[in-house]
């Protein structure tokens, strides 16, 4: 079964499982500095929390953050005290290296940084830890230099945002777009591609594959004509129900992205990438697997990739509605995929949802 994230005291957590190996012998103590066994233990006593991924194979990623204000330490220079969230740890089991965990992991971090007031974040890591920096990288975090323990430093800051990709400015969405699209999404393929947007009233069964992992996600689509969207807009995603009944209360808006490219692979059935082209962009980032992609490149008429970086979700009764979309005069009259929102529309509907535009687009 695909995993999914908890909250647990450390109490409940197993300290002998094979995830913490390298932290015990990374961080054995000394006489300054505190040992990770005797860390966790003092956590523990404490009742402090951590953020855990669990899937059939046990637990794949543990989480531990707090809050701070004061000065950081670094040998070459000591940076003021500001309110941070520090990443206290960040460790995934060896089975999960090289998955897409760990850009589910870091993107829940993040989140979670922005609903604080802390100005920054930041980790320490060893140098050795290749992969993992990569990935900070990635989504914005600037090397700073090293700490006294031989650790490097990478801080994000909100007063100084880089929108230079998606990632980089990760989760606060780039404040000089102009229009945003809709993205129409059937009910089934939603609950896997889009996980974290969890539906009021409404059960979600997700498809067994790898793709309910990772902030970046690959939708295929057979519309009429390429969709508009352009890399670096913002897109809402429309939860499309197929079931029976009455639509219009059980369709909804859950959750926005923005778009990071757009291919079409296949225009009034002539073929423009190969099908190890499209199997190469899809990857494990979509909820097609490779039989189904096959199908759709040879079945379809047109066919056409989105590939996005997930931004957030409304959560549990904040969704909105295809009733909500058409009394606010946001439903097309053209076919939705078409759509074009207005800057003034797009954050109509991020209020709409319950999303603070303050605290979400930052100049």
């Amino acid at each position: 079964m695909t995993g999914r994230f908890y909250t647990e005291r450390f109490s409940q957590i197993d300290l002998s499982d094979p995830i913490f190996d390298e932290l015990k012998r990374d961080y054995p103590g000394s006489t300054t500095s505190t040992g990770f066994v005797d860390w966790f233990s003092k956590k523990s006593a404490a009742n402090a929390e951590a953020t855990v991924f669990k899937d059939q194979s046990g637990l794949g990623a543990f989480v531990y953050t707090k809050l701070e204000e004061e000065p950081l330490i670094l040998v070459d220079r000591v940076l003021p005290s500001a309110k941070r969230m520090k990443i206290g740890t960040l460790k995934l089991a060896e089975s999960q290296r090289g998955q897409r965990l760990g850009e589910g992991v870091l993107g829940l971090i993040l989140w979670k940084w922005q609903l604080t007031d802390q100005s920054e974040i930041y980790i320490t890591a060893f140098p050795k830890h290749a992969q993992l920096i990569q990935l900070l990288e990635r989504f914005g975090f600037d090397l700073m230099g090293s700490n006294p323990d031989g650790e490097v430093v990478y801080l994000r800051s909100r007063n100084n945002i880089d929108y230079s990709t998606p990632y980089r400015s990760f989760p606060f969405i780039n404040p000089n777009f102009a229009e945003a699209g809709l993205l129409i999404v059937n009910d089934h393929y939603h609950d896997t591609l889009f996980p974290y947007s969890e539906l009021a009233n409404t059960k979600q069964e997700p498809l067994q594959v790898a793709a309910a992992n990772g902030m970046s996600k690959v939708y295929i689509g057979a519309p009429v004509n390429v969709p508009p969207y352009k890399p670096g807009e913002p897109v809402l995603i429309y939860r499309k129900y197929t079931g029976s009944g009455p639509k219009g209360y059980k369709s909804c808006v859950t959750s926005y992205a923005i778009v990071t490219n757009v291919v079409a692979a296949k225009l009034n059935g002539k073929f423009i990438l190969t099908m190890e082209e499209v199997k190469s962009k899809v990857g494990n980032k979509s909820v097609f697997e490779g039989e189904e992609v096959e199908k759709r490149y040879h079945g379809d008429n047109n066919l056409v990739i989105v590939e996005l970086l997930y931004y957030g979700y409304f959560g549990p009764g904040n969704n909105l509605n295809w009733v909500w979309l058409r009394d606010a005069g946001l439903w097309p009259d053209a076919y939705p995929t078409e759509v074009r929102y207005s800057r003034a529309e797009f954050l109509k509907v991020l209020e709409g949802g319950g999303i603070s535009v303050k605290n979400t687009l930052i100049n």
